[in-house]
């Protein structure tokens, strides 16, 4: 029973994720085009910090990945396994 929730969580969580990062990623672009078309001049530095957001941006979208495919394959544990797995 408890598979099924999970996957269905890992089918819900990730499309929310992947559409979050979307939209972040839209908006940064469009506010450094933004940006750019007011001061054509500052460019460079615009471009280089839309770059580097984006960067962190898609980052967050692959962890989700990460960890939703750790939970699908892996499973999630229990508790009693958590408790050995720290030590105590």
């Amino acid at each position: 029973m408890w598979i099924t929730a999970l996957i269905l969580a890992i089918g819900f969580g990730l499309p929310i994720a992947v559409l979050g990062g979307a939209a972040a990623q839209g908006r940064a672009a469009s506010a450094a085009l933004d940006g750019i078309a007011r001061q054509p001049e500052a460019a460079g530095k615009i471009q280089v910090a839309m770059i580097i957001a984006l960067a962190l941006i898609e980052s967050l979208v692959i962890y989700a990945l990460l960890i939703s495919l750790i939970l699908l394959f892996l499973g999630v544990p229990s508790a009693k396994g958590l408790m050995q797995l720290i030590g105590k």
